[in-house]
C-alpha cells in the first residue's frame, strides 16, 4: 500500500470515528447542559466556591463571573510558576522568569497554550499537573459554557437570563472532560505514553552523545491537551516527541481527540434548539472546510521543489518519519482548524503554500470545527451575518431560529468578526515597525514576515502553534503576545454574551413565507461563502506579502 492510500485510509477512519461519536456525544452534552439535577460533587463544589448553582444569571452577570474566574486563574497560575522552586517535584528548576510566567499564565487560561519556553527544562511536575493541566480543563470548559449561553439566547424568550456560569463550568469538567480524559489517558498509557513522577534520566543518543530527558505525568496532560483543544506540550517538541506521541496509532487517536468535541457540539446545538437539521447544517460547513484544508495541506506537502524534497518524494524536512506526510498534514490541518496548537511536526518547515493553508485555517476563526465551544459560537455568529446578508438581498427582515436580527444584534456580530483581524494585523504591523522585534526573525523576506504574522494569528485566535524561526522569548514578545491572547479570547466572548442576552429578550417570531430556510444545502453554501469572503479575504493582503509571495517565488 502506497503512502497516499495509507493516508486516505487514516482520514476515512478518522471521519468514520467522528461520525460515530457525533450523535451520542452531542446528545450527552445537550443533556448535561439542560439538566436541572446537580450531582453531589457538584453541589459540594458550589458550596466551596460560595455560589448558588440554581441561580439563573443575566448575560452581563454571566460574563462578569467568567471574567472574574479567568482573572483569578491568571493570577494563580502566574504566582504558581514564580514560586515553583519552593514546591514539591520542582526537579531543581528555578522560579519561572516574570515575563515568561505572565505569558504562560495568559496562554493557558485563554486556551492558547503558546509556549515561549522548553517544558522539560523549565517546569516542574507539580506546576505541570496542578497548574497547566488544570487550566487545560478549565479553559476548555469556559469555551463550551459560552457556546451554551449563546444557544440559550436562541431558545429562551422574553428574558434576560442565559444560565449559570458556575454550574455550566462545573458540569462540563465533572461530567464530560474528566471522565473522558481518564478513559483515554489509560488508552494512551497502554499505547506507550509516559506517566510517572520520575526526574530526568540521561540517555545516549545515536551520535554517541548524551541527553537528559525527564519523565513525568505526560499521558494525563496529553489527553486533555487534545480533548480540550489546548495544545500545550509537556516537552518542547510537543506531539512530535516520542514520549507524547510514540506511534501512528497514538497520532491518529490524538487527532480524533482534538476534533471530537467540537464536531459533536453542532448536534448539541440542534438538540437544545429543538431542530436537529440546524445542527446538521452547521456541522456540514465545518466538514467542508476540514476536508478542503486537509486535502490542500497534504497536496502541497507532496509537492517537492528542490533537490532534497525530490529525493524524498515529498517535503520531509521537519517531519517525523514514523508518521509520514499524510498523518502530519492531517494533524497540522486539525490543530490549526481548532484552537489546539499541538504539533507533530515543525510548522516552520511546511512548504510555503502548506504553511499558508495552516495560517489561513486559523484566520478563518478556527470554526471548522474550531475550539471547544469557540468553534460553534464563532460559526453561529457567522450564520447570523449570513442570514442578515440574505435578508438584504431579497428585501426582507432577517430572522434566524425565530429571532429577528435588528441593528443591535448585527452590531454585536460585526464587532465579533472585526475584533480578531484587527488584533492580528495591528499587532503584526507594530512588530514589523520595530527594529528590535524584527531582529527576532531568524529568516528575512516573505518567510520572515510569515513567522511574525503566524505568531499574532496564533495568539489572537487562541491556537498556540508557532513557526520556529521566530525568537519570541524576549520581554517585548512575551508581553505583547500575552496581551493579544487576552484580547483575542475575551473581547469576542463579550460580544457573544451580549448577543445571547439580546436574543433571549426577544419575542419569538413564527416562520413565514419570507423566512430563509437555514437547514438546507443552499444555506450551507451561503454560510461557507460568507466565511471565505467576510473572514478569509480580510487577511488576503497580508497573506500576499507572506506565504503566497514565498510559494509563488521560484
Amino acid at each position: 500500500m502506497g503512502p497516499t492510500s495509507a493516508g486516505l485510509l487514516q482520514a476515512l477512519a478518522l471521519a468514520a470515528a467522528l461520525a460515530l461519536s457525533h450523535r451520542p456525544l452531542g446528545d450527552y452534552m445537550a443533556h448535561l447542559l439542560s439538566s436541572d439535577r446537580h450531582l453531589r460533587v457538584e453541589r459540594l463544589l458550589h458550596r466551596v466556591i460560595g455560589v448558588d448553582g440554581d441561580a439563573d444569571q443575566t448575560w452581563s452577570y454571566y460574563l462578569r463571573s467568567l471574567l472574574a474566574f479567568s482573572a483569578v486563574s491568571v493570577l494563580f497560575l502566574y504566582a504558581f510558576q514564580r514560586v515553583q522552586n519552593h514546591l514539591w517535584l520542582a526537579l531543581g528548576f528555578p522560579a519561572v522568569p516574570a515575563a515568561t510566567a505572565w505569558n504562560t499564565a495568559t496562554s493557558f487560561v485563554t486556551n492558547t497554550n503558546w509556549q515561549a519556553y522548553s517544558g522539560e527544562s523549565t517546569m516542574g511536575h507539580l506546576v505541570q499537573m496542578a497548574g497547566l493541566a488544570v487550566q487545560n480543563f478549565l479553559s476548555a470548559a469556559v469555551g463550551i459554557a459560552v457556546a451554551a449561553a449563546l444557544i440559550r439566547g436562541f431558545t429562551r424568550n422574553r428574558t434576560d437570563r442565559v444560565g449559570n456560569f458556575w454550574t455550566d463550568v462545573t458540569r462540563i469538567v465533572v461530567r464530560l472532560l474528566l471522565p473522558v480524559s481518564i478513559v483515554f489517558a489509560v488508552v494512551l498509557i497502554a499505547a506507550g505514553l509516559v506517566q510517572n513522577l520520575h526526574a530526568a534520566h540521561v540517555y545516549t543518543t545515536i551520535a554517541g552523545g548524551s541527553q537528559s530527558i525527564p519523565g513525568g505525568p505526560v499521558a494525563s496532560q496529553e489527553v486533555i491537551k487534545e480533548l480540550g483543544t489546548n495544545g500545550g506540550g509537556f516537552y518542547n517538541a510537543n506531539s512530535a516527541h516520542p514520549f507524547e506521541n510514540p506511534n501512528p496509532f497514538t497520532n491518529w487517536l490524538e487527532i480524533y481527540l482534538l476534533l471530537v468535541i467540537s464536531f459533536s457540539l453542532p448536534r448539541t446545538f440542534g438538540r437544545m434548539i429543538g431542530d436537529r437539521r440546524q445542527g446538521y447544517a452547521i456541522v456540514a460547513v465545518m466538514t467542508v472546510f476540514w476536508v478542503a484544508s486537509g486535502a490542500l495541506l497534504t497536496f502541497f506537502e507532496y509537492q517537492h521543489h528542490g533537490t532534497a524534497p525530490q529525493a524524498a518524494h515529498a517535503a520531509m524536512e521537519g517531519k517525523e518519519v514514523r508518521f509520514g506526510i499524510a498523518a502530519t498534514a492531517l494533524f497540522a490541518s486539525g490543530t490549526t482548524l481548532t484552537s489546539t496548537g499541538a504539533v507533530n511536526s515543525a510548522h516552520d518547515s511546511l512548504t510555503a503554500l502548506g504553511g499558508g493553508v495552516a495560517l489561513f485555517d486559523m484566520m478563518l476563526g478556527e470554526i471548522a470545527p474550531g475550539g471547544t465551544g469557540s468553534g460553534l459560537y464563532g460559526l453561529l455568529v457567522l450564520a447570523v451575518i449570513t442570514v442578515f446578508v440574505a435578508g438584504l438581498m431579497v428585501g426582507r427582515t432577517p430572522e434566524y431560529l425565530g429571532k429577528k436580527l435588528s441593528a443591535r444584534e448585527m452590531k454585536f456580530a460585526s464587532l465579533y468578526i472585526l475584533t480578531t483581524p484587527a488584533i492580528v494585523l495591528v499587532g503584526t504591523g507594530v512588530a514589523m515597525s520595530f527594529k528590535g522585534e524584527r531582529a527576532a526573525m531568524l529568516n528575512h523576506g516573505a518567510h520572515g514576515f510569515t513567522e511574525v504574522l503566524y505568531a499574532f494569528t496564533s495568539a489572537a485566535n487562541n491556537n498556540g502553534s508557532a513557526f520556529a524561526g521566530l525568537s519570541a522569548t524576549t520581554t517585548w514578545w512575551n508581553t505583547a503576545l500575552g496581551l493579544v491572547m487576552l484580547f483575542g479570547r475575551f473581547l469576542p466572548m463579550v460580544f457573544v454574551m451580549a448577543l445571547a442576552g439580546s436574543l433571549a429578550r426577544q419575542h419569538p417570531v413564527p416562520a413565514g413565507t419570507g423566512t430563509l430556510p437555514t437547514h438546507n444545502a443552499l444555506f450551507v453554501g451561503m454560510l461557507s461563502g460568507v466565511v471565505l469572503i467576510v473572514v478569509g479575504l480580510t487577511y488576503f493582503p497580508a497573506l500576499a506579502l507572506g506565504p503566497l509571495a514565498e510559494g509563488l517565488h521560484r
